[in-house]
């Protein structure tokens, strides 16, 4: 039964809002009214609602739910969430504000089993079979349900849409929704977008000639964190300084998406060239005062992230993979230096001792930026040759650790993640060198869906995630070209006639 005293969801959201000491942001109410507005037009109710991370749209929407309840307590809601567990919060949300919102404390039902932790039933006069609000997982079986209000709230997340089928199969399972919800229903999607073809499309877009809108003719709502002047949705909370800050924690890519819901092409944004500074002076090592320093210009190094990723590759294979090894230097400031990248080919001559040929290479290497350690991906050819190695820098009475890596992670994520934040700080500087090979070609032209090489691009990852090794003291010891410069402090006994 229609309650008789309707009030409007603004005055209800704040009355809910003084009670807990809270205000109502101005995003907030433009919120409140753009949803009162949608419930009460008859013709059209397909919304959606796209907000910056930690805007309290959660909050609204569950106040929104209470609300048409109290108004209408006979209305049944959905919500459906990527996990069941998400969905089950909004419920519990709303619970909390029908036990404490002074319009609706009425709603509470005597009976326990009506109010359980996934799903509820308010009192109402109208027998129904399903309850006033229910939680469902997305994929959970829904066939009998009724709804007049389906909330989708954050039906899109990473796992779900990071390849082309988990993106069909996610479209597929929110169609079913078309089939439970009553003539006139509401369809009220909330969330932010995961993908650059996300569901949370509303129009046609030329850049997405190859994609239907999921969601086209959609009444939405888009409230990012800055506006087109810059100015902040809310200034209290998120300052033009945090905001900042935030940007530079999260890298590019996530707060465009997260922050200023945009649907952002990851190889574009997280990959660009033009992102890197680039950088020409040479290490070197300079010994003043006793100690022996490592610089790059005018910076001073104090740590080395040394990674090879292996592969049996000969000079005439264009093909297969590469076998890379890179070097990054860091400063004291946190900047990092891609001071070096080499492709290990081997000759023809060689390939009956590949193996023994690339470790040599790489010992080379090691010896040329006197390097401490080395990381060694052993996935698939890998696992043979860290031994190799190990007799190899004995041999060359080389001083340097072998560090084994078996990666787990899935190599497209693992170099998205290595590569955005430090790319959205221009923190990463690239030797000259690095702009004359196949690096370059490869930030270029990766994609997400792996159908592009990135031998150099992994390798370079692997050096950006390992947290960085501090640089012990090293001795001159019978190769002198391997001196201590990390500048570590020395102790040593002066002999004195002072009488103390």
């Amino acid at each position: 039964m229609m309650n008789s005293e309707k009030i409007d969801f603004l005055s209800f959201t704040w009355i809910w809002q003084k009670s807990q000491n809270m205000t109502t942001p101005n995003h907030q109410i433009k919120m409140c009214n753009w949803l009162d507005n949608i419930w009460n037009n008859e013709d059209k109710k397909q919304a959606l609602l796209m907000a910056f991370r930690n805007s309290g749209k959660s909050t609204i929407v569950g106040l929104f739910c209470a609300w048409v309840l109290y108004n209408n307590p006979s209305t049944r809601i959905l919500v459906i969430a990527a996990d069941h567990s998400l969905a089950k919060k909004m419920v519990r949300n709303v619970k909390r504000i029908i036990e404490k919102h002074i319009l609706t404390k009425n709603l509470k039902p005597k009976k326990l089993e009506q109010w359980a932790s996934d799903q509820f039933t308010i009192n109402r006069e109208t027998e129904l079979r399903d309850p006033s609000m229910l939680s469902k997982g997305l994929g959970a079986n829904i066939t009998g349900l009724r709804a007049d209000i389906i909330i989708c709230d954050d039906v899109e997340v990473p796992k779900n849409c990071d390849s082309h089928t988990k993106r069909i199969d996610l479209r597929e399972k929110l169609d079913e929704l078309d089939y439970i919800l009553t003539p006139n229903g509401m369809q009220l999607y909330v969330g932010t977008p995961h993908n650059f073809y996300t569901i949370y499309q509303t129009k046609e877009d030329k850049n997405k000639i190859d994609q239907e809108p999921f969601l086209l003719g959609f009444d939405t709502l888009k409230i990012p964190i800055l506006d087109k002047n810059n100015n902040s949705a809310w200034p209290s909370r998120f300052s033009n300084k945090k905001i900042a800050g935030i940007r530079a924690r999260s890298g590019e890519n996530k707060f465009l998406s997260q922050m200023m819901l945009e649907s952002v092409d990851v190889s574009d944004s997280v990959l660009s060239p033009d992102r890197l500074v680039s950088y020409s002076e040479d290490a070197k090592l300079i010994a003043a005062n006793g100690f022996n320093l490592m610089k790059i210009g005018d910076s001073k190094i104090v740590s080395a992230s040394c990674w090879w990723d292996p592969a049996f590759a000969n000079a005439n294979n264009k093909k297969g993979d590469n076998s890379v090894i890179a070097v990054v230097f860091c400063d004291e400031e946190g900047k990092y230096f891609l001071h070096d990248i080499e492709y290990i080919k081997v000759p023809l001559m060689d390939i009956d001792n590949a193996a023994s040929f690339q470790c040599s290479k790489v010992v080379d290497f090691i010896d040329k930026y006197n390097l401490p350690s080395i990381h060694l991906e052993i996935n698939g050819l890998g696992k043979f040759l860290p031994g190799i190695l190990r007799n190899e820098l004995k041999k060359r009475n080389t001083k340097a650790s072998v560090i084994e890596e078996f990666s787990t992670k899935n190599k497209n994520m693992k170099i998205m993640e290595a590569f955005d934040v430090i790319l959205a700080e221009k923190a990463l500087k690239a030797h000259s060198r690095i702009w004359q090979t196949s690096f370059i070609v490869e930030m270029r032209e990766w994609r997400m869906d792996g159908n592009s090489k990135d031998d150099a691009l992994d390798a370079v990852a692997g050096c950006l995630i390992t947290e960085p090794i501090r640089l012990p003291k090293l001795s001159y010891g019978k190769n002198p070209y391997r001196a201590d410069w990390q500048g570590s402090s020395r102790q040593f006994d002066a002999n004195i006639k002072f009488d103390i």
